[in-house]
Order: structure tokens, then sequence, then C-alpha cells
């Protein structure tokens, strides 16, 4: 049972700031101060055409190329062979462009590839990449064409992006499948010999992934813990004797294994 946070894309080299951001984003550093990739997604934009030139960009550069560095294909390299499930709260689709099954995937916080409506008057989520393409290659100074911007088709409300950020997150079909899946999965081995791999999770949302596999952890005396986590590798005390902690970068581990 994998667990990925942020700090798994990180270690791929999908990082946020420095010279990364300054590439696809200096025009925005400028004029705006913002100095990474996260906290310019929540700067209150104007205009829709400056903030779907943002969002293209972003969404594009984190979702729609491969990761610099094959992290996510050394990761498969080790679990092709058995009987996985991939819990992540990162939503830039990398364990999919990596080839990992689709089937074996939960992405609860949702997918840079989706848009919905920002109004959430119905379930359903939209694939983006056609639309951000254009985006991308028609954007100037800031901005997209005003006829390019997203809109629900149901209401016409504008679109947002299909990420867990309050109570208009949409759920989809494919979203509660997904779950259902990881429930089975889940259900399946608890009292079997699990191995819960946390790769990269951090503690902004440590409800999702962490917390869960520790009390698995603690519930199954067959089950193993194990932590790579640069600078935040950790177990509590119940589990300790069933953990393995390695602060250490992850590509590095994983290439070691």
């Amino acid at each position: 049972m994998v667990g990925a946070g942020a700090g798994l894309s990180a270690s791929a080299g999908l990082t946020y700031n420095g010279e990364r951001f300054e590439r696809y984003f200096s025009d925005f550093h400028q004029k705006y101060g913002m100095t990474d990739m996260y906290s310019g997604g929540f700067y209150p934009y104007d205009t829709l055409e400056e903030y779907w030139a943002w969002w293209s960009r972003h969404i594009f550069y984190n979702r729609y190329v491969d990761a610099p560095l094959p992290v996510y294909q050394e990761l498969l390299a080790l679990v092709k062979d058995q009987d996985y499930f991939v819990l992540t709260t990162n939503v830039d689709h990398q364990f999919q462009r990596a080839g990992f099954e689709k089937s074996r995937l939960f992405y609860p916080q949702g997918d840079y590839g989706l848009w919905q409506c920002s109004r959430a008057c119905h379930n359903k989520t939209y694939d983006n990449e056609d639309t951000v393409q254009q985006m991308i290659a028609r954007q100037q100074d800031m901005e997209i064409p005003s006829e390019l911007i997203p809109r629900c088709p149901v209401c016409g409300a504008p679109m947002v992006m299909n990420l867990r950020c309050d109570d208009t997150f949409v759920q989809d079909a494919g979203w509660y499948a997904a779950r259902n899946r990881y429930a089975d999965f889940i259900l399946r081995h608890r009292c079997e010999k699990v191995l819960y791999l946390e790769l990269g999770v951090g503690n902004n949302t440590p409800g999702i992934v962490k917390f869960p596999f520790w009390r698995m952890t603690a519930e199954n005396p067959r089950a193993a813990y194990a932590c790579v986590n640069l600078g935040e590798a950790y177990a509590p005390t119940e589990i300790r004797d069933r953990s393995i902690c390695i602060d250490a970068d992850i590509g590095r581990v994983l290439e070691g294994l």
C-alpha cells in the first residue's frame, strides 16, 4: 500500500519554486512578486483572462509533461509485480504518466487535468487538455483570449479547477469508483502481511495518508510501516518496532533499492 505526498513529486523534479518557477512564471513574479507556484494559484487576479493564463501554465507544466527525473518509474519497477494500491494527495497525474494502472490509484484531492463548475451545480468533471493547450499557445501579455474562458455547460458559471480547497469540490462518479477500489483493497488485506509505504507525505493533510497508515499498521500485527521523507521521517511509539524511517531523498532511496 503506497501513500504518496508532494515530496515524491518534488524528488522527481516537479518543484514549485526556484529555477523551475522562474522559467515558467517570471512575468508573474515581476508583476506580483510571487515566488512559487503554490501561492500564485490563490492570487485574486482581476480578470479571468489573467487567471487562466496563470492556471493554464500551472496545469500544463505540472500535469501534461513528464517529471524531469524517473522517480515514479523507479517506484513502479519495485511494485509492478506485487498486489499494490496507491493513495496519493498529489494532483499532478504522474503515477499514470509513469505507467501505474489507473484501477490501482485513488487521488482524493482532485486532478489538475479536470475542471468543474465553480458553483458545483452538478457532480461532473471535465477533461481540460485540449483547451489548456490552446490557452498556452494563444496567451499574450499574461492573458488568454476571452473566448477560451471555460464555463459550465449547465449553469454558465465560470469553471474552476477540480481541487479540494473548499466545500464546492466535486466528487464525480470516477472519484467514488476509485474510493471504493481503495476501500476494497484495504478490506481484503487488513489481516495479511502488508507494507504501508509512505513517500513524501507532510503534515498539511495527515488524515488522508499518514494517520490511516499508522492506524492500520497498529491494528494488524503482520503489517509494517515504512516512511521515506527528507527531514520528516518518523513513526509513533506504538508501531516503532515495525517501522522503517529513512530521512533521505526519495529518488536516491528508490534508485538504491
